[in-house]
């Protein structure tokens, strides 16, 4: 590994957390991000770190004490309520302190302060943005990488952590995902206090689980006063081309959603009020839980592009930190002596731990909408606590 040029496409938490760790050990690194520069919007909800994977690998990336400047205490309490926004299960009420219930401790952060974090730890320029990635091509016996901009550069090494759809993952595999049978709609109203009053007292400033009739609404809090959601409903593969819906066009939108939920209470159409928002589908897939390759001593993956997976068990973004983790553990072990072997180490047992997360996620998806979601999940939170 001395002397080897290493390049990690993509600059999410993985991707960023393997950077970070890999300059600990006194490597030559490059992320390269093809957002155009560091202040674009982080969408999605809040991320929850889990003590035995995301919080394991920020304690070894040395970034603890900066992560308990910026998580947001409250954040993950949970409110369960049915598909007329009763409350079944209220997080609120257990007062246990968050840092002693170790168990439990699940610190959530904002997306956006996540990755500033993340990358202020890094050594200056090390992420290169606006460099959206187009092709390998091997060269010696390392890849020639091309961008969208016209750069070349290239690496000894590549780490594809570009995400669920991962451009790069076909120079390893061609093993396609599965459809898990729902999809989400995914929104964020911004200025929430105001533009979804009822919605934003109801979240009390953590989560909701809203679920009924087999369909689910996800909300969550966000530090800079918006509310993220997602509709999860069971729709064909193609439904996204299929149902005739500019996503682009709010009212679209609300029109299917009160077809779609027109046996849920009316306080979810507040999610539509406000033009101050924005809307994507995204169809839910996970890879063959029996997913295998031939590993390369100059190429591997880690988070959604080796795994992705719905996101339904939270465990998403903990699995790609605890990847970079355990892939650096690989690359820098004293016993190993060559780069295929200790890739080969890493993505066999990468691929039993998602195999196993997969099926806990799906079963959690299952579950979730199945008739008896309220009653599964209130039963399964009261358990917890």
């Amino acid at each position: 590994m001395k002397n080897k040029k290493i390049a990690i496409i993509g600059g999410g938490p993985g991707g960023l957390t393997l950077a970070r760790l890999l300059q600990m050990k006194g490597y030559e690194v490059k992320v390269y991000e093809r957002d155009t520069d560091q202040n674009v919007r982080q969408q999605g909800a809040t991320l929850d770190l889990h003590e035995e994977s995301g919080l394991k690998a920020l304690i070894a990336a040395g970034l603890l004490n900066e992560f308990k400047k910026h998580y947001r205490p409250g954040a993950d309490k949970l409110r369960v309520t049915d598909h007329n926004a009763v409350v079944h299960f209220d997080d609120h009420t257990n007062e246990t302190p968050v840092e002693k219930s170790s168990a439990s401790f699940r610190p959530e952060i904002d997306r956006g302060p996540f990755r500033d974090l993340l990358i202020a730890s890094l050594e200056k320029g090390t992420v290169v943005w606006n460099s959206k990635f187009v092709s390998l091509q091997a060269k010696d016996n390392g890849w020639d990488i091309f961008f969208a901009s016209g750069s070349t550069v290239y690496a000894d090494l590549v780490i594809a952590a570009d995400g669920a759809n991962s451009k790069i993952r076909k120079y390893l595999t061609d093993i396609a995902p599965v459809y898990s049978g729902m999809t989400i709609v995914e929104g964020n109203i911004y200025n929430a206090e105001i533009n979804a009053p009822e919605l934003w007292k109801l979240a009390k400033g953590g989560k909701i689980f809203a679920l009924g009739l087999e369909k689910s609404i996800i909300l969550s809090v966000k530090g800079d006063g918006s509310l993220s959601f997602y509709t999860g409903t069971r729709e064909m593969e193609d439904w996204v081309k299929t149902s005739g819906i500019n996503f682009e066009n709010k009212l679209e939108i609300y029109d299917w959603f009160k077809e779609r939920f027109a046996d849920w209470g009316n306080q979810w159409h507040e999610l539509f009020v406000s033009d101050d928002s924005y809307f994507v589908p995204r169809p839910q897939y996970h890879f063959p839980i029996d997913q295998q390759w031939e590993s390369l001593p100059n190429l591997t993956m880690l988070g959604d592009a080796a795994h992705r997976m719905p996101p339904y068990a939270g465990e998403g973004v903990n699995m790609a930190m605890l990847d970079a983790l355990e892939l650096v553990e690989q690359l820098t072990a004293t016993d190993i002596s060559d780069l295929k072997t200790a890739v080969s180490k890493y993505e066999r047992t990468m691929r039993k731990r998602a195999a196993e997360i997969t099926e806990v996620t799906m079963q959690s998806m299952e579950n979730m909408h199945s008739k008896e979601a309220l009653k599964f999940i209130v039963n399964t939170f009261h358990l917890i606590h």
